[in-house]
């Protein structure tokens, strides 16, 4: 191949960043399980944009904390990037023991550093720490707690609905977040997850 069709091949790459977040609409969550309704990572990671943010506001003005609500959201929005290459790996297999978590978790490094060389140079430095997450942050301790509110309201919305399937996951995800120990988790809990058990007429807002 020659120079010129290898720097061809570099700029469209550098473009196919967006292309990929797209499919993210494809890739199915809940595998393993049989859904009423199937939900993909797209609407996942907004769901969880959505909650980081109301966890990192809870932190800041109930709790006195000193979260950066934007990179919160940013971290939420961007967290389930590497599975547009991986796809979305059942939780019992991710984490049936520390070799495969560990190579997993490899694998999504990769895949991240992978995305975030599909952005042009110049729009690098304001997405790439986003995508490529510090997570050893508070912020980011935000966003996983998160993640685990979004899939406990999946179970109860699938619980609603009558299916049984997703009662033994709404246990095991109701542990690990009350486990946590994390007052802005508590709070939502007494505050606004009572709700989301209520139909559309029960309410009070209609």
């Amino acid at each position: 191949m020659s120079e010129d069709k290898k720097q061809d091949r570099k700029d469209k790459e550098n473009y196919e960043f967006y292309a990929y977040l797209d499919r993210m609409k494809f890739i199915r969550r809940w595998q393993l399980m049989r859904s009423t309704r199937d939900e993909n990572i797209m609407e996942h990671s907004q769901s969880v944009a959505v909650l980081s943010h109301a966890l990192a506001v809870i932190h800041n003005e109930v709790f006195g904390g000193h979260a950066d609500v934007g990179r919160t959201v940013l971290y939420a929005l961007y967290h389930e990037t590497s599975e547009v290459m991986t796809g979305d790996l059942p939780t019992p297999v991710k984490y049936y023991n520390r070799s495969i978590t560990g190579a997993y978790k490899d694998l999504e490094k990769h895949a991240c550093e992978k995305m975030a060389g599909m952005l042009p140079e110049e729009m690098k430095r304001g997405i790439s720490p986003y995508i490529l997450a510090d997570e050893t942050s508070g912020e980011y301790k935000l966003v996983k707690a998160a993640d685990r509110l979004a899939a406990y309201i999946k179970c109860l919305e699938e619980l609603r609905s009558g299916n049984a399937e997703f009662s033994r996951a709404k246990k095991s995800i109701e542990e690990d977040l009350h486990a946590r120990r994390m007052p802005e988790v508590e709070y939502f809990f007494e505050k606004f997850i009572p709700a989301f058990s209520l139909s559309l007429d029960e309410l009070e807002g209609f």
